[in-house]
């Protein structure tokens, strides 16, 4: 394996983001030391490469990409996988609003707890949240799944079309055209095996109490179909 370092010491997102992207093309492993919390890293990477941050990063890190794999030390802001089609991102600590906004396909984990808004607007792929997700979890979602091991806030589901979101501990309210539902056994099956494979560690009595969050309505908008969770 070619691996090769990136220090962003003093330099501009642009700058940093321009050097991984030549260097992605001959190296299958690249770390980028002192980010700094740096906003934009690795925006609109694409190829089969790993990408190490070895640190904090700022808002929308990831954003765009398609194929990397992409592994955050520390924490990350606002918007992390931002519209995301192929890849996966690892947090090591906590995020937050808008984890996986848009997201068509890979997977987002957070390791620790995330702000509000995980996984607005997202088409398809897989969001893990270890801790807790804040309000509106799944707004407008439109496909794909969310899984929390911690708890909801207010107005999870918010407006809910397509896709489920899954939840170990409490919800503090639902949002419009939201419900909860038991998870079936071949539900909870898939969730051991996506957990264990993204390095979660459950005892088997710990999946029997997650739930999911559905839409009520697959056509909320029209007509006087009942909205509220």
């Amino acid at each position: 394996m070619k691996e090769a370092k990136i220090n962003a010491k003093g330099k501009t997102p642009r700058e940093v983001n321009s050097k991984l992207k030549k260097l992605a093309k001959e190296y299958d492993k690249i770390i980028i030391e002192n980010p700094n919390a740096m906003h934009y890293l690795a925006a609109g990477l694409t190829g089969d490469v790993e990408v190490i941050i070895d640190g904090s990063a700022g808002y929308f890190a990831g954003t765009m990409i398609h194929g990397p794999r992409i592994e955050i030390k520390g924490n990350a802001g606002w918007f992390p996988a931002d519209n995301m089609t192929r890849g996966k991102i690892t947090i090591h600590g906590s995020a937050g609003d808008g984890v996986g906004q848009g997201i068509y396909g890979g997977t987002v984990i957070v390791k620790e707890d995330a702000g509000s808004r995980t996984g607005e607007i997202m088409k398809n792929g897989t969001i893990i949240i270890g801790g807790n997700s804040g309000f509106m979890t799944g707004l407008y979602m439109m496909g794909g799944q969310i899984i929390v091991l911690g708890n909801l806030g207010k107005d999870a589901g918010e407006s809910i079309i397509r896709g489920k979101i899954y939840f170990k501990g409490k919800a503090e309210s639902l949002g419009k055209n939201a419900k909860i539902n038991k998870i079936t056994g071949e539900e909870r099956k898939e969730l051991e095996k996506i957990l264990e494979e993204n390095g979660f560690k459950l005892e088997k009595t710990e999946y029997t109490k997650f739930k999911k969050i559905i839409p009520r309505s697959k056509r909320p908008f029209y007509g006087k179909e009942v909205e509220e969770g």
